[in-house]
């Protein structure tokens, strides 16, 4: 099954229960912070192995031959019997543990980009439900540079060169797979957004009910006919046990170029106080992605940004990776 509608994955991502606002710390594998990740590698790398690898591989080039779209590609059709217990590991991770898992292993260089992509949409049907990511229904998103201005107010930063600020999408896991690194930069930020939370609480806890008040996030001119350019969610929710967090400081900022938004200023200091914490050396995992590596992090306890980049004169080794959206229930 794939979720061919960008909002009916949005929808399910925004399901999240919530019972009122924590006022301590919130202990759980989730609230990480970045150089104790960096310490324990056996937290989050998985090294693929040779039979997992060529099975993906041999599935694929099947598919391949038999003329199947993307799009009916299915997790009966793609299958990987042996696997199973990594997989679920995988999920586990994702679900209940740190929220980031990093595979690593692929041959991209020898599969080229065709068989890579079947391939890592066949292994998003047993990760999870893969789901569009856009209005345009676009199945796998291309992160690369398109020469587009990153001054634009309206324009997909992933799109350009230029730094991008931490934000969560709007799907339960997005995945990142590097076909091609940038020349220089372009490295992967990513930070717990629970002990993000938590050092906040601790930084101004009069403040901390602000993250729990509905923000208005811009739609960047992505609306159907007949919405509001703006939707409004609370940027964490707390069910009693699990603090799911969307962020988008970029998108809540720019909400207020739609008439009858107004950001407070007590909302800003907020917006400010957060994004702080989330790029604190104390607090982020810096994560180059080599060819290959195949990134996973969840958008409920796990925020991520992207430092701009120098890339190849050749256009064929440019900055390029394959982009993921996964809905787990």
């Amino acid at each position: 099954m794939t979720i061919t509608d960008a909002a009916d994955q949005a929808r399910n991502y925004f399901l999240r229960p919530a019972i009122g606002i924590p006022d301590t710390p919130i202990d759980a594998p989730a609230a990480w912070r970045g150089p104790d990740l960096l310490a324990h590698p056996d937290r989050w790398l998985v090294e693929l192995s040779e039979s997992f690898v060529g099975q993906l591989g041999d599935t694929a080039d099947r598919l391949i031959a038999d003329g199947v779209d993307l799009a009916d590609v299915t997790r009966d059709r793609f299958g990987l019997p042996g696997h199973e217990a990594m997989i679920e590991e995988c999920r586990a991770t994702l679900t209940s543990g740190t929220g980031v898992v990093c595979l690593r292993g692929l041959p991209v260089r020898e599969w080229g980009d065709e068989k890579t992509a079947v391939a890592y949409w066949g292994l998003g049907h047993h990760l999870g439900l893969p789901g569009a990511q856009n209005p345009d229904r676009e199945l796998l998103g291309h992160v690369k540079d398109y020469g587009e201005a990153s001054t634009s107010p309206l324009v997909r930063l992933y799109r350009t060169t230029g730094d991008i600020a931490f934000h969560c999408d709007a799907a339960d896991v997005v995945g990142l797979l590097c076909l091609r690194a940038a020349q220089e930069g372009g490295q992967s930020r990513i930070s717990s957004s629970v002990a993000v939370f938590n050092e906040f609480l601790r930084h101004d806890p009069d403040l901390v009910s602000e993250l729990f008040e509905p923000f208005a996030i811009d739609r960047r001119d992505e609306q159907r006919p007949g919405q509001s350019p703006t939707f409004s969610i609370a940027p964490c929710a707390w069910d009693g046990e699990v603090l799911r967090t969307f962020w988008h400081s970029d998108y809540m900022r720019s909400a207020e170029r739609h008439d009858g938004v107004e950001i407070s200023d007590r909302r800003r200091r907020a917006i400010a106080l957060y994004d702080k914490l989330a790029d604190s050396e104390a607090l982020r995992f810096d994560m180059w992605l080599e060819e290959g590596d195949i990134q996973l992090i969840s958008n409920h306890t796990v925020i991520h940004s992207r430092t701009g980049y120098v890339d190849h004169v050749d256009p064929d080794e440019r900055r390029h990776l394959l982009r993921l959206w996964l809905s787990l229930s």
